[in-house]
């Protein structure tokens, strides 16, 4: 005999945008947990279902629950749903939808609704109390909480302060933060990071410590990036914090490995959700956070929801369409580049939205593949979805670029206070992966075989040693590191080519007019910008390529008073800029260089403008 379906709907009008409450609403792991939804349990060695679904499990009341999981639908940030099938329990099919719409004078109007159908008799006594009794309460407290922290600014992953550590625990923390101070600059800065890092790991909830992510926590508390970064780093050290490298899936981009050192993260990865394999890379798939040191704090990772729309914030439009179905949407996305998939095919549609462009589009998603001419369209636009495949299938609009708050291996790794802290950190023997684009550095001094003839073995390695520290400090100020020296020469790398230029050019003045009266110093260097490959040589990280042997064969070409720099650093962007400012001077010149001779290499000499020739050593 079926039993009837149960439907309970509540609404209310919030003072914060649709925009503002999304990232609360949308983030279900959390509201299962705020509004009193047990713990689950994910069956993780089973076989992928498609589109998405898992097989669930949780307890309740004595009952065990186990349901399939479908895919969550969503248009962010209007409306999202679910819907349970259950095999074990009290329930047969559970579905719920949310829905934030915009008022006219402001605020957003959310209404929530529940639809249950029994499995049998105590389904239909266990259900309206449940929902009725307890979950409508629970809903309209969380609600109301939501739209606070969103009125207030808060970013929705760090909103909670409800886990108070023992004074004990405290105690500790208070003193780890005063050895942390000594070992920063103890500046006004530092102290404000390390106080908020402290209130974070001393009363947010394990949802917001469990993973860590610098330049989110910068850009929540209004200081710079790297000024968290360095602070974190440095946490681990005294035993604050430890770091982690998260390997990321390239699609839904969720941490689908984890390691405490690089040694620890696979070469390959694999996405069960995407159904894809992998290869790291350092540029974009691997990703460093941070968590309690578990001598501070345990932080339990329990799960209240799996597939929650927060999860994958790039992804603005989640669809679940049966063979043969149509679907018209009405999404309003703001700028930018786009790619329409489907999780079960091949390939995808890029799309561009632009001020000007279409209104409306028509997608035919069929198992022949994807068109590969790029759809342009306004930022408002109707979306009509057809499958015209055999299967149902899982439609997925997502914002193509990659998020900058992301601290990348690349990144890290290419600075000189990581250097410093983890110089043991490396890969495995023969492991080779991709950092994506650096600029690389080589310098040497001009006649330093010449300056230990003539004022001593002694004194002059004392002017190396010198000038090696007043590198170090240029390199790492302009988020620079060096990867080795050679004798009297210098490797580095920086991810940015006018934070390089400036800081050659910068350290090419201060050695050749010391302040301590000191002879001055003459330094050459080169600087190209490429694709560069990360290795471990001689225990430590290190970089080979093409890139890094041109940008070798760049130093020689150096006077000791101008930087010789190679087309790609030219032609950057932000290089340009620096150069028409009439500040510096840029000579082009052409010739062969060893190892390349295929071809003329395209090269400018740089130096200040109105630079005298080179200071000759005396």
């Amino acid at each position: 005999m079926p039993f009837r379906e149960f439907h309970y709907r509540w609404v209310f009008d919030l003072k914060s945008s649709p925009e503002s409450l999304w990232p609360f609403i949308a983030d279900t792991n959390r509201f299962n947990r705020d509004t009193g939804v047990p713990r689950i349990d994910i069956e993780k060695d089973r076989k992928a279902l498609r589109n998405a679904r898992h097989k669930v499990r949780l307890s309740i009341y004595g009952m065990d629950v186990e349901w399939e999981e479908q895919p969550f639908e969503w248009v962010r940030p209007h409306r999202f749903g679910i819907e349970r099938i259950y095999s074990k329990g009290p329930m047969a099919q559970m579905r719920a939808l949310a829905e934030l719409t915009p008022l006219e004078n402001g605020g957003t109007r959310v209404t929530y609704e529940i639809r249950a159908t029994p499995r049998n008799a105590v389904g239909t006594v266990a259900i309206p109390m449940q929902l009725k009794l307890k979950t409508g309460p629970a809903v309209r407290a969380a609600f109301q909480k939501y739209d606070e922290l969103a009125s207030a600014g808060v970013d929705a992953s760090l909103s909670e302060a409800t886990s108070m550590l023992p004074e004990t625990d405290r105690s500790r923390t208070d003193s780890l933060a005063e050895r942390l101070l000594k070992e920063t600059e103890q500046s006004a800065e530092a102290k404000l990071v390390i106080d908020k890092l402290i209130d974070l790991i001393s009363t947010a909830d394990d949802f917001a410590v469990a993973r860590i992510r610098p330049y989110q926590l910068a850009d929540n508390w209004s200081v710079p990036r790297r000024s968290v970064l360095e602070t974190c780093l440095r946490a681990t050290r005294v035993g604050l914090l430890d770091l982690r490298w998260d390997l990321l899936c390239p699609m839904c981009r969720g941490a689908q490995d984890v390691g405490p050192t690089l040694k620890n993260l696979p070469e390959d990865g694999h996405c069960s959700t995407c159904k894809i394999d992998f290869t790291a890379n350092f540029d974009r798939f691997v990703e460093l956070t941070f968590r309690p040191n578990p001598a501070i704090r345990r932080v339990e990772s329990e799960d209240f929801c799996i597939g929650s729309p927060q999860r994958t914030p790039h992804i603005v439009v989640q669809q679940l369409l049966p063979a043969g179905a149509e679907r018209v949407l009405d999404l309003p996305l703001g700028i930018g580049n786009y790619r329409l998939r489907a999780l079960e095919l091949p390939g995808s549609q890029p799309i561009k939205v632009a001020s000007e462009g279409a209104t409306a589009v028509s997608v035919n998603v069929s198992a022949s593949g994807w068109t590969e001419d790029v759809l342009e369209l306004s930022n408002r636009f109707k979306l009509t979805l057809k499958n015209q495949t055999a299967h149902e299938q899982l439609l997925i609009l997502e914002r193509t670029a990659w998020s900058d708050q992301a601290a990348t291996a690349a990144e890290v790794t290419a600075l000189q206070v990581f250097r410093d802290l983890f110089s043991t950190e490396a890969l495995r023997p023969g492991q080779q992966i991709s950092v994506g684009t650096l600029t690389v550095l080589f310098t040497d001094l001009r006649h330093s075989t010449r300056l230990y003839r003539e004022i001593g073995d002694a004194t002059a390695f004392g002017r190396v040693m010198n000038h090696f520290d007043v590198l170090k400090k240029i390199i790492a100020e302009r988020d620079g590191a060096i990867v080795k020296t050679i004798g009297d020469a210098v490797m580095a790398v920086f991810r940015s080519a006018d934070n390089a230029l400036t800081a050659m050019l910068e350290a090419q003045a201060a050695l050749a007019s010391p302040t301590d009266g000191t002879m001055p110093l003459l330094l050459k260097a080169g600087l190209h910008t490429g694709p560069c490959i990360a290795v471990t040589l001689n225990d430590r990280l290190d970089y080979f390529g093409s890139t890094v042997n041109l940008a070798a064969r760049l130093e020689g070409l150096s006077s000791g008073t101008d930087v010789i720099i190679s087309r790609t650093v030219f032609d950057d962007a932000r290089v340009r800029g620096l150069l028409d400012s009439g500040e510096y001077e840029a000579a082009p010149f052409e010739m062969s260089l060893k190892g390349f001779e295929e071809e003329q290499a395209e090269l400018w000499r740089v130096k200040r403008s109105g630079s005298s020739s080179p200071v000759q050593l005396t």
